[in-house]
């Protein structure tokens, strides 16, 4: 499920779940989160993550994603990659999709392929993103462009990602590890540093009472269960806000 090699003090972590276009379940989150640990108590300096196949990462496995222990997996894996000491990059190599697209702004950059697609359309299947994954998708894209995202199910593709500023550079898996060697000449002390600031700053509290329990009622909603019952019955689901 998880590919590890190191190149020049630089840890790549491939997703390789090419059965389920390496969408997220349970398992495959704690692997990343514990690779990402064991990267850098290794010694990398810069990681690079990425997905063997046609696909960054397709979503979460629909298997699993409408439940609580899901939702913890996803936090805590998106969690360590951010708070992560070393720059960590996103070598988007096709398709990020929901949790995908989260997985990929949890890093601090983000290199896109030619076949790179964003989206978040849980608004389609009745899920909700927490308010962690909408602040950051709004700082790194511009609020018009997480609106048309996570409003109207929008896709970006790589230009345009690369235009809105969500994707800092264009280009291939080689070229995103490049880049990666280049950050370990840097000093560890400085960049950690930069990236607590950088967190702390460009990011509101993680949690604020009345956005969490928003956030909660939308997975205990009447609707959230329509659009489960919608999947099991291979059905488009009918949303009736309640």
């Amino acid at each position: 499920m998880i590919e590890i090699h190191s190149r020049d003090r630089v840890t790549v972590i491939t997703l390789n779940r090419p059965d389920k276009r390496n969408a997220l379940n349970i398992e495959l989150c704690h692997r990343l989160r514990d690779a990402v640990t064991e990267a850098v108590g290794c010694g990398a300096r810069a990681i690079v993550l990425t997905g063997a196949g046609t696909s960054f990462c397709s979503g979460a496995d629909l298997g699993e994603v409408y439940t609580a222990d899901f939702r913890d997996a996803l936090d805590a894996m998106l969690r360590t990659v951010t708070d992560a000491p070393v720059p960590v990059v996103a070598a988007v190599n096709g398709p990020a999709i929901g949790a995908g697209t989260q997985l990929a702004i949890a890093a601090d950059l983000r290199v896109a392929a030619p076949g790179a697609l964003f989206a978040v359309p849980t608004a389609k299947i009745g899920l909700a993103v927490d308010p962690w994954t909408i602040r950051r998708l709004a700082l790194l894209a511009g609020n018009g462009t997480a609106r048309a995202v996570l409003l109207a199910c929008d896709q970006l593709d790589a230009d345009a990602a690369r235009r809105c500023g969500l994707v800092e550079r264009t280009g291939s898996l080689q070229q995103a590890i490049e880049w990666a060697v280049g950050m370990t000449a840097l000093a560890p002390l400085t960049i950690a540093y930069s990236k607590q600031v950088l967190n702390g700053v460009f990011e509101p509290p993680l949690h604020q009472q009345a956005l969490d329990a928003a956030f909660e009622a939308c997975w205990a909603s009447a609707d959230f269960a329509e659009g489960r019952r919608a999947r099991t019955e291979k059905r488009p689901p009918v949303f009736e806000g309640r």
